[in-house]
């Protein structure tokens, strides 16, 4: 039985994790075992926060619209359910946009809110 050794197969996975492991300190861009480890775990990291990236801004947004609706004197939970029974289909990230830079139209879109409430 002829032994097997993968040898450049091998070494072009070697080369792709290192070429990832660059700017890495130490031995996490010198050693193969930690390099596997630690690009692994980035790989992982990677996965996870694109998906906590999008939580993250709609919890900005809806600090934001909060803070800028309590200046106006309507909560934030009163203000999107004027918004939605008033018919008005305007999602957090726009909402949060209108706010810093559009506070007139903001101030319609409160007005409006409160006056379902009213």
């Amino acid at each position: 039985m002829v032994r097997v050794t993968y040898g450049a197969p091998r070494h072009r996975k070697k080369l792709r994790f290192f070429k990832q492991a660059r700017g890495y300190r130490g031995g996490r861009h010198r050693l193969w075992r930690t390099v596997q480890e630690s690009v692994r775990r980035a790989w992982a990291y990677a996965y996870r926060d694109r998906r906590q990236k999008k939580r993250q801004f709609r919890r900005l947004w809806i600090i934001r619209i909060n803070a800028a609706s309590r200046m106006r004197g309507i909560s934030y939970s009163r203000f999107i359910d004027g918004l939605k029974k008033s018919g008005i289909d305007l999602n957090r990230k726009q909402l949060s946009e209108l706010a810093i830079h559009d506070p007139k139209a903001f101030d319609t879109l409160v007005d409006q809110a409160k006056s379902v409430h009213a």
